[in-house]
């Protein structure tokens, strides 16, 4: 492995969570399903506070735009408490099923997971390059910040409940899809903004390609995370690390 470093002062390390942190599998084999099974029971229990009547209420407008392209989507009917239960747990699994990442949705589902982080059901998973490459990090000063599609809610549990011990003391700032979508470059403008930084003294390190895209055209330094050699077809002008070993290793 390489060590990868750049000519110019890099201030802030920006982070993907899936596939670049955390397993693919942990979101996928763990955390989504744990979500659906319990959807319903969740909903039962919560749907009358106000925090939850907003997330379906916007889970509702969204549904009123899919349902105009998704022809097969149930229909979703209010006239009663628990067809209006019914439906939008039928539209959230739908929404998972396709994996849509709406904030409402990516909200909805960080709620059930603090339900099973607190219970000690669900514990977050890293790679284990992870806690030294922060601890690292921070000794050298730069500031490290979490963007990803799951809520800042699921982001906190997760990094917060790794057997190595909480990371989120190392964590500067969460950024989730409330910011704006991944692959748009104005949301790698915002989060800059929000740290009064130039989007030029950030490093964006993600797996997806297009992600990485998004974050080089607002003028971020980019790394594509390729653990497990994911990414079959790579660009040879793009900075890529198998590991976080080797991101600004210790000299």
């Amino acid at each position: 492995m390489s060590p990868l470093t750049f000519d110019i002062q890099i201030n802030i390390i920006l982070l993907d969570i899936e596939g670049t942190t955390t397993p693919v599998d942990f979101v996928y084999k763990t955390l989504f399903p744990y979500a659906s099974n319990r959807i319903e029971s969740f909903l039962r229990e919560h749907i009358k506070e106000p925090e939850i009547l907003s997330i379906i209420e916007q889970l509702y407008r969204h549904y009123q735009i899919d349902k105009v392209q998704e022809t097969q989507l149930q229909h979703w009917t209010n006239e009663t408490y628990e067809s209006r239960l019914h439906s939008a747990i039928v539209y959230c699994q739908w929404l998972m099923s396709k994996d849509i990442k709406y904030t409402a949705l990516k909200s909805l589902q960080g709620k059930i997971w603090e339900e099973g982080y607190n219970k000690g059901a669900l514990r977050g998973i890293v790679y284990p390059d992870v806690p030294p490459a922060f601890e690292r990090w921070r000794q050298q000063k730069r500031e490290i910040c979490i963007y990803s599609s799951g809520s800042i809610l699921a982001q906190k549990l997760l990094f917060n409940t790794v057997s190595s011990g909480d990371l989120t003391p190392h964590i500067a700032a969460f950024f989730d899809t409330g910011i704006g979508h991944k692959t748009s470059t104005e949301s790698y403008r915002k989060i800059a903004q929000s740290r009064a930084r130039n989007p030029s003294d950030f490093l964006f390190v993600s797996d997806s390609m297009k992600e990485v895209q998004a974050a080089h055209d607002a003028t971020m330094h980019t790394i594509l995370c390729n653990r497990d050699l994911r990414v079959p077809e790579l660009s040879k002008e793009r900075a890529v690390a198998q590991s976080f070993d080797e991101i600004f290793p210790d000299k």
